[in-house]
């Protein structure tokens, strides 16, 4: 895979942000695979676990928080290998995201979203072709 041929893990300056421009709070609680590429402006909450696995993708402005202050939940996000994620889709607390999973641009999720489906909407369903 060519494309990630020089793929390094993120470094964080003082204020969460990395040199691509998305931030993490409360890193000690995110795990990030390896091949993964994140879009600049995404905003990830991990204060109750996030794990991004191998090869995900994730779109430019899309915010992902396991902790949500509007209506206090939380829980853990996994966003499993391969998955891919659309610029400005919100991820809610206690989800996962299924392997090789497509969510479309501009989604919101609070479900489980199953291996190999692709999703959209708000909230976000199943797409059927």
């Amino acid at each position: 895979m060519t494309r990630f041929s020089n793929w390094q893990a993120p470094t964080f300056d003082n204020q969460d942000m990395t040199p691509w421009h998305w931030v993490c709070q409360h890193r000690e609680k995110f795990h990030l695979g390896k091949n993964t590429d994140i879009g600049a402006f995404t905003y990830i909450n991990a204060k109750f676990g996030v794990t991004i696995e191998e090869g995900a993708q994730i779109g430019s402005h899309c915010s992902i928080y396991s902790h949500n202050t509007i209506d206090e939940t939380h829980g853990p996000i996994v966003i499993r290998a391969g998955a891919r994620i659309g610029s400005h889709t919100t991820i809610l607390p206690n989800t996962t995201i299924g392997a090789n999973a497509k969510i479309g641009a501009g989604s919101v999720v609070k479900t489980n979203v199953p291996d190999n489906q692709t999703w959209a909407g708000v909230p976000a369903k199943p797409l059927h072709s």
